[in-house]
């Protein structure tokens, strides 16, 4: 289970400082899934499981290239992306050679798909514009930051590990591996932590660094450094050097890795980037889950005014979308577009019901709300009062209530409405199309497979949309024949 590349990293890692328990972790290499972390023993909550010395990380701070980097003002992830060109440029002679030689290229973000697999794979999805965008937007940050400081290279340095196909390699190995270390370092890439795959809702190790640096961590010296012959690796790997019941947690130069829960032996130790749906994985990570339940769908708002200019005039929705602004309302906000959110069981944002329930109101009722709000000092309150006197109930159960108040058969009909129309952004197949391919498709085929999960998973989104529109009418229905129904008077006792 240990390659070659693992037995120079381990042997790197011990020449650096890193310790590790190599009693209760197992390194394991595949072609297929690369580096991934095994408990060999039991592992506990509170376990200390490694240390790493902050000047074992790659910082702007710790690279060879921080005088070029902080001379030219860059810093954060341009400065680090900077710095890890510049170690890869130095082969073997970078400090940090036996850790560069685990890394891939390059990970396989849709950042470094060609723009033909971007429109061919993520076509409708949630990454197909934004991926497009990240591409135009670094490739502008290369041009205007790495390209000037190609003339100011040392005269060993080849230039063409700064070339732009180098500068997104680089990126996509920050964006998915690198770890905030302090208000010193910020962000580095940090050896041994960033071999923990991810796996959502379920964190086994956590990440921590004890504190903040005030000044340069270059003062320490590596005076404890251990010479190792490459043959005897095997036997002088500290797997006594670390107490894996003890957490010291004050020393300041020292990161460490610490079990926030138990961990059966034989099983893989994962750490979590986060609730993260598919579309957040695969673009910051380069993977996506099959049982991803974080996941959502958007509805721009420019979808919203389409089908709103279906029915009506352009005058007319323009006023109920000024008046639905007016109530103080708004979507969720991207660098470029307004959007709703849909949940990943198929609930929409109520700002969404907000919105498609205004556009419907009758125009007395509009007239009605429209005074209201230039009146109402509470302007949330309006649309309140506008479903307290039409359903006859007190406003503390509004907030309760709501979602089913708003769901009209109009409103319902335009959820459907939006449904098909997001769903048609991925072309002509369906679902089923999707599934199919799925089923058929290799996991070794990265692309092609973590394309289709994310194309599978938020069509099954936009399913549970047009359940939740129909279940809602359905509910609706049943709020008007409950408010139809004559109250019974009580007969009195004899």
């Amino acid at each position: 289970m240990s390659s070659r590349r693992l037995r120079a990293f381990k042997r790197w890692m011990i020449s650096q400082g890193i310790e590790w328990s190599n009693d209760t972790l197992q390194f394991i290499d595949t072609p297929e899934e690369g580096i991934s972390v095994n408990a060999l023993w039991d592992l506990k909550e509170g376990d200390l499981i490694a240390k790493i010395p902050k000047t074992a990380c790659l910082t702007i701070k710790t690279s060879g290239a921080q005088d070029l980097i902080e001379s030219t003002g860059l810093d954060g992830y341009l400065g680090l992306s900077v710095a890890l060109m510049y170690e890869k440029s130095l082969g073997g002679d970078s400090p940090w050679a036996g850790y560069l030689q685990v890394l891939p290229d390059c990970e396989c973000l849709p950042l470094v798909w060609s723009l033909d697999e971007v429109d061919l794979l993520l076509r409708g999805t949630e990454l197909h514009k934004i991926v497009k965008e990240d591409k135009a937007l670094i490739y502008e940050d290369w041009k205007e930051s790495i390209l000037p400081l190609l003339d100011s290279l040392p005269s060993n340095i080849d230039p063409k590990f700064f070339s732009v196909e180098q500068y997104f390699a680089a990126k996509s190995l920050i964006a998915s591996r690198s770890f905030e270390i302090d208000d010193y370092h910020g962000f580095g890439m940090v050896p041994l932590a960033d071999l923990f795959n991810h796996k959502t809702g379920a964190e086994d190790v956590h990440f921590t660094s004890t504190s903040s640096h005030s000044e340069s961590d270059d003062d320490s010296d590596n005076s404890d450094t251990v010479d190792l012959d490459a043959d005897s690796i095997g036997n002088k790997e500290p797997s006594s050097e670390l107490d894996c019941s003890s957490v010291t947690g004050d020393d300041p130069s020292v990161l460490e890795m610490i079990m926030v829960k138990d961990v059966k032996a034989g099983v893989e130790v994962f750490n979590t980037y986060g609730l993260l749906g598919n579309a957040a994985l695969l673009h910051r990570y380069g993977f996506t889950e099959p049982d991803n339940s974080f996941g959502i769908v958007n509805i721009d708002l420019e979808l919203v005014q389409e089908w709103s200019s279906s029915l009506f005039s352009s005058r007319f929705s323009r006023a109920r979308l000024s008046l639905w602004r007016r109530l103080e309302y708004r979507g969720c906000d991207s660098q470029s577009a307004e959007y709703f959110e849909i949940s990943s069981n198929g609930e929409p944002q109520m700002e969404l019901l907000i919105l498609l329930y205004i556009i419907l109101l009758p125009e007395d009722t509009y007239r009605k709300l429209d005074l209201a709000v230039s009146a109402a000092n509470n302007h949330k309150g309006s649309i309140d009062t506008i479903l307290s006197e039409k359903w006859n109930i007190t406003w503390d159960k509004i907030s309760e209530m709501r979602a089913d108040l708003l769901l009209t058969e109009s409103v319902c009909n335009a959820l459907l409405w939006l449904a098909d129309k997001r769903e048609s952004l991925y072309g002509s197949s369906s679902i089923k199309d999707d599934i199919e391919a799925l089923e058929k498709c290799f996991t070794k085929e990265r692309k092609l497979y973590h394309s289709l999960i994310l194309r599978a998973s938020e069509r099954r989104i936009l399913e549970k949309l047009r359940t939740y529109a129909a279940v809602g009418a359905r509910s609706h229905s049943s709020l008007k024949s409950i408010q139809r129904e004559p109250k019974r008077k009580r007969s009195k006792r004899s």
